[in-house]
């Protein structure tokens, strides 16, 4: 799998490890920065490269962005086509079953293709289960959830 990876200074040190980890497992990993911690820097910065690849890209190549929260980084990659960024915090582990998992609905109903990790909840460990959950599960293509993303892909804004 190709995956694009970018975050600002929060979330900098989880992705070297991310990057590491990723292309141990045998996946293309694109890294789009940061690439070295600067307290200054601004998440769009980072997040805006993965999002437009991922919006090109098709089915063929996913992303994952990380920042403070997660937050500003899913609005920042949803402002782009044929993105559809979920956030996570990290909480996985209190989850029951798959079927209230948000990772695994993200992926089952909405074929989410960028996972936006809130860095600041997150250890390399829960992180690295959390990233792993969300690429080994597959888009469901029940008719419901096809017809959903269609109408969503179908909007222009005037």
């Amino acid at each position: 799998m190709k995956i694009f990876i970018g975050t600002d200074h929060a979330g900098f040190v989880l992705k070297e490890k991310l990057v590491t980890s990723l292309k141990l497992q045998g996946h293309e990993v694109i890294d789009k920065g940061a690439f070295e911690y600067n307290e200054g820097d601004d998440y769009p910065d980072f997040v805006i490269p993965v999002a437009r690849e991922v919006s090109k890209g098709g089915d063929k190549v996913k992303g994952i962005i990380l920042g403070g929260t997660g937050e500003g980084e899913a609005i920042t990659a949803n402002r782009f086509p044929n993105v559809r960024a979920v956030v996570d915090y990290g909480k996985a582990e209190a989850v029951v079953d798959d079927e209230s998992n948000i990772i695994v609905r993200s992926r089952q109903h909405n074929n989410s293709n960028i996972l936006s990790l809130g860095a600041r909840y997150f250890t390399e460990e829960s992180m690295m289960e959390a990233v792993n959950l969300w690429l080994e599960t597959p888009f469901s293509f029940d008719e419901r959830h096809i017809r959903r993303l269609a109408k969503i892909d179908a909007i222009k804004i005037e």
